[in-house]
């Protein structure tokens, strides 16, 4: 049984991806940089900081750090009081963490978000900890976040954890920390996208009503 579950939020517990890609789009345009919806939908699951330089590789950075104060602004007041959580996503986490496993948010987005979402899904109370933008040097796909989650549950070791997380980003950034992943289709991204993830599955509720993570 695991001993640590690492719950990624935009797209796994929260339906939020579309928004971003709405609020990235504004955003940028507003700068005069044109990039179509599907290429930024793409890109979505990781911060400003990689999603950016991956989007427009020759940005300035003054540019880039307009773009994303505005993205940050637009998303919380047209968006984030529309975002809405998956189904089964609270009982999830309770789940876990009744079964007793530790349970972290380990997100790319900046932790006024995150702080919502928690309240959102009334989830506080079986939290042990919460990673992100905010809290490590480099957003995903970069390790830093899941390293920062597993360090917060030591000594529980990777071989005890485990990530649920919907993009390739959350993948490579757990591969990192040895981590295992299991991946939901809830954000968009297909089976190809998530190689890697030791299961893939619809949603958070497939997930609670398999007892997938009894598996592990």
């Amino acid at each position: 049984m695991i001993k640590a579950a690492f719950f990624d939020i935009d797209g796994t517990l929260v339906d939020t991806n579309g928004f971003h890609v709405l609020a990235w789009d504004e955003a940028m345009r507003d700068e005069g940089v044109r990039i179509p919806s599907a290429r930024i939908a793409e890109q979505i699951g990781k911060g400003a900081d990689m999603l950016l330089p991956s989007l427009i590789p020759d940005l300035a950075p003054e540019v880039g750090k307009r773009i994303a104060d505005r993205h940050g602004r637009i998303f919380a007041r047209r968006y984030l009081h529309r975002a809405k959580p998956f189904a089964s996503a609270k009982q999830l986490v309770e789940r876990v963490a009744r079964d007793g496993a530790k349970v972290i948010l380990a997100s790319s987005a900046q932790k006024s978000e995150v702080d919502h979402y928690a309240a959102l899904l009334d989830i506080r109370r079986f939290l042990s900890g919460v990673v992100s933008a905010e809290d490590v040097q480099h957003s995903k796909p970069a390790g830093d976040i899941f390293a920062a989650a597993l360090q917060m549950v030591t000594p529980i070791e990777a071989l005890d954890a485990i990530v649920i997380a919907d993009t390739p980003y959350d993948v490579q950034s757990a591969a990192a920390s040895h981590l295992r992943v299991i991946g939901v289709r809830s954000g968009g991204f297909s089976d190809h996208a998530l190689d890697g993830a030791v299961a893939i599955c619809d949603n958070v509720k497939a997930l609670l009503r398999e007892n997938a993570l009894g598996s592990y």
